[in-house]
């Protein structure tokens, strides 16, 4: 039963079991009403009401991580999994998957370089992750389909928004960017540091809390909607009551607030210094996690409330907490300006107000509740003598949490140094590490390591074989070249005419996979009876640009020549050595490329770039025959050829050169050299070639569509997820801009390549909104090909 407006809080139940602080929290799917927590304790526990009384029962203990478990969330369910899966972060860098019912890991997700401190799930099996690393990567099943980079510090807080593809990230950089298909689109700027928690309101609306003490709501556009202050200290955790706008946040102030329509309606105090995270259940009851280790359940029904007895120990525990006056939780203390214990006759004027008295010498601290009107003590401020350390890894250093980080004064007048160390760590390693790289002196080893183990008493826990994979070699990396490759594709022979490219003109010729030709809608007409059979895809081979005038070429190489500065001008030698090269190379004659020829062509593609583009012409056209191929995409060249392709590709360069740089890295498709080099490199090739998009060039959007085509082709032979997974954020990237029919068709063969024969690819497509995408094609008249490939594709998703 919801209660109605203007009720209180209550403490429902508090739940023993972890041994330390609990981290994360989140509602769980199965069984109805449970929750999952993780905590420092290495473990991750689901709980379930307990039918007959308020509380809750521990189902079961989930254990995979080294180290301290540090964030939560819930895959919903599939086929396979009907009652979904836990996914579990970590400060061993790792992700554990759990089904609800094991307590050993299904699998586990590396390739986080650094701690994994925030979890989302999305729709088709896709998970989200925030790590110290300043990465988040999208993961699906059990593979990381891409990562997104762009924040300067640790990414604290991840979330996948409702709108497919749309995802977003909160960094200790006090800034939180909006993704879309795995590009940052946007980036907002207002907190004032490390932004800690995201929750989503609606599919345009968010919030953000940070350590700045505040929380904002914010448009997906851009636009801060609205400030929150009430907390005084950093704010760890916000969570959404369901089906309303109001909200719950937690944080280092000891406290749990509550928000309604905008305000702060109730403050709830608890007996830890700090509130790491908090959920809200199905029911509107509220779950919080503290440094304490134990987890308080808060409701407002009146069924559901603790007895008398168990309100007055949580109660009881409050009043003899110890609260640090340093935090600056109450404000400015000075004990001898204090009222006595008559001051609490007065009534508080709103709810959480909080009221600092002196009795017999001791500072206690009391919050005034309006539903119980009454003072209740929230515990006694301890003097700075009686102050310890905190070991909740609250301090921050560089965006990161670390149990101390102390001030080394290496001497009198020089610069301070900070030291972060955690209580897991090998002294000695971290006076070396700390030496190193300030530079230090290397004969204050002993001495610095003596201090780390001084001023931490000793505090250690438990060691384990933290099998933290190499920083350099970590496995689930990525590394380019890798994939194989795929040298087996045998090359389109480019003396076929096959894919003869007229610019201007619609007939772009290309062999299609079928009996019918799609690039030129040949014998396309079909009765409406006629059973249209899929002759588009997957696409088999590459798609080259043939067309080709080397009269033309040739006059305007020799025109720009005679205007060339002396230091770049041809001979007339050289010329006749082109003229060869292209006429070899074009069909024309049975003579096979040169060396020398190769030599002169390399002059002049560096030529000027207000000049080049009639020898980049003669570069895509040779690059086709098999010797041109093997000789630029040898060992030995292929560096300085990539190097001077992706020059052109620059958006701010020319046109021309930008069409020609992509028409000739299409071409290095024909044969096994460039396709291995094309794939070696797809990365950064992809990476540049997605900027031509911005110039809005017809002949340049097909030009991109092609290179994107030919990468599908490839990426079809072999299995690697992640280049498909770039592939689809270009098309999805592409998608948006281009106007140009041809161009749209391209993408969509590439997309319906990368996409055949691949379940995971289509769960990826699915969940970066491809298929929302391309629905307006389905219903274009002219060419048939649009909408009949459109269609395709379509019955994939």
């Amino acid at each position: 039963v919801m209660a109605g407006e203007g009720s209180t809080f209550r403490l429902r139940c508090t739940l023993l079991g972890h041994g330390q602080d609990v981290r994360g929290l989140t509602r769980g799917l199965f069984p109805e009403g449970c929750f999952v927590s993780v905590s420092r304790d290495r473990t991750a526990r689901l709980w379930a009401p307990d039918g007959l009384n308020r509380g809750f029962t521990e189902m079961h203990c989930m254990s995979g991580h080294s180290n301290f478990v540090s964030c939560v969330c819930i895959i919903p369910p599939s086929d396979l999994y009907p009652r979904g899966l836990i996914a579990t972060g970590g400060n061993d860098h790792n992700i554990c998957i759990f089904t609800v019912d094991n307590p050993a890991p299904l699998y586990v997700l590396k390739g986080h370089k650094n701690t994994v401190c925030s979890l989302s799930s999305g729709k088709f099996g896709t998970l989200l992750s925030g790590s110290w690393d300043t990465t988040a990567k999208v993961w699906l099943n059990d593979k990381c389909m891409m990562t997104l980079q762009g924040h300067t510090a640790a990414i604290w807080a991840v979330k996948i928004l409702p709108e497919q593809g749309l995802m977003l990230t909160g960094s200790a950089d006090k800034t939180i960017k909006l993704w879309k298909a795995g590009r940052c689109e946007r980036t907002f700027t207002g907190h004032e540091d490390c932004v800690r928690g995201l929750a989503i309101l609606s599919e345009m609306e968010f919030l953000s809390c940070a350590n700045d003490a505040s929380v904002r709501r914010w448009q997906i556009s851009g636009e801060c909607l609205q400030v929150y202050y009430g907390h005084t200290n950093y704010i760890y955790s916000i969570s959404v009551f369901p089906r309303c706008k109001d909200f719950v946040t937690t944080g280092e102030d000891r406290s749990l607030r509550i928000w309604k329509q905008g305000e702060c309606a109730q403050t709830i105090r608890l007996p830890a210094q700090s509130v790491w995270c908090c959920c809200v259940l199905d029911n509107g009851d509220i779950v919080v996690g503290a440094s304490d280790g134990i987890i308080r359940v808060f409701t407002e029904s009146l069924e559901r409330t603790a007895s008398a007895e168990e309100i007055q120990a949580f109660e009881n525990e409050l009043a003899q907490a110890s609260i640090d006056p340093k935090t600056g939780d109450l404000g400015d203390i000075n004990a001898d300006d204090l009222p006595g214990r008559e001051h609490l006759k007065d009534p508080g004027t709103r709810d959480g107000q909080t009221r600092l008295i002196k009795d017999n010498g001791k500072v206690e601290a009391y919050q005034w509740s309006v539903s119980e009107g009454r003072w209740i003590k929230i515990g006694d401020v301890v003097g700075s003598s009686g102050a310890t350390q905190q070991t909740s890894g609250k301090v921050l250093f560089e965006g990161k949490e670390y149990d101390y980080v102390f001030t080394i004064d290496v001497n009198e007048n020089g610069p301070s140094y900070k030291l972060p160390y955690n209580i897991t760590d090998d002294p000695w390693l971290t006076a070396y590490n700390f030496l190193q790289k300030n530079d230090l002196n290397p004969m204050f080893l002993d001495q610095v390591a003596k201090f780390i183990m001084d001023n931490t008493k000793g505090q250690t826990l438990l060691s384990t074989s933290n099998q933290f994979s190499d920083p350099f070699t970590g496995a689930g990396r990525y590394v380019p070249g890798s994939s194989s490759g795929s040298s087996t594709i045998p090359g389109a022979d480019p003396f076929t005419g096959a894919g003869r490219y007229v610019p201007g003109s619609a007939s772009n010729t290309v062999r299609p996979a079928g009996g019918v030709d799609p690039f030129t809608g040949m014998d396309a007409y079909q009765s409406a009876a006629a059973k249209v059979e899929n002759i588009y895809f997957p696409k088999k081979d590459a798609v080259t640009f043939d067309q080709a005038n080397p009269t033309q070429i040739l006059g305007k190489l020799k025109e720009l020549n005679g205007s060339a500065a002396e230091e770049h001008k041809l001979t007339e030698d050289d010329l006749i050595i082109l003229e060869k090269l292209l006429s070899a190379t074009c069909n024309t004659s049975t003579e096979t490329p040169t060396a020398q020829q190769l030599q002169t062509l390399w002059r002049a593609v560096n030529w000027p770039e207000d000049i080049v583009f009639p020898a980049l012409d003669i570069l895509r056209l040779s690059v086709r025959h098999p010797t041109v191929n093997e000789n630029f995409c040898s060992e030995k060249e292929q560096v300085q050829f990539i190097i001077l392709l992706l020059k052109f590709l620059n958006p701010k360069g020319k046109q021309a050169n930008q069409l020609l740089a992509l028409r000739a890295l299409c071409n290095c498709f024909v044969s096994c050299a460039g396709q291995k080099l094309m794939m070696e490199q797809r990365d950064e090739i992809m990476t540049q070639a997605i900027e031509t998009k911005s110039g809005n060039n017809k002949n340049i959007h097909i030009a991109l569509a092609t290179l994107t085509l030919n990468y599908a082709v490839c990426l079809h032979k072999v299995n690697n997820i992640e280049g498909k997974a770039q592939c689809l954020s270009v098309i999805s990237t592409v998608m948006e801009v281009v106007q140009d029919l041809e161009a749209i068709f391209r993408l969509l063969v590439a997309l319906g390549t990368l996409i055949s024969d691949d379940t995971n690819a289509v769960q990826l497509a699915k969940s970066l909104g491809v298929d929302s995408q391309i629905k307006k094609y389905a219903s274009i008249s002219e060419p048939a090909k649009v909408k009949e490939c459109c269609r395709f594709v379509l019955n994939l998703l």
